[in-house]
């Protein structure tokens, strides 16, 4: 059984006046998901630049 379904027959389950707080959970959990995705590209920049600006950099890329 996929996870999918699993989540659905659990919330099938969960009383009616919990579902705001699933729902939130849900919509943290996707919030934080970019989050996590983003902050080790946004670590390296600062070390990475030093090679992406440069004019070689700039020549190697002028014909894209």
């Amino acid at each position: 059984m996929e996870v999918e379904e699993q989540i659905i027959r659990e919330l099938h389950q969960v009383p009616r006046q919990h579902y705001r707080e699933i729902l939130d959970f849900i919509r943290a959990k996707k919030k934080n998901a970019g989050k996590i995705l983003s902050e080790p590209a946004l670590a390296s920049e600062s070390s990475l630049k030093k090679d992406w600006l440069r004019p070689e950099e700039d020549e190697a890329w002028a014909n894209l």
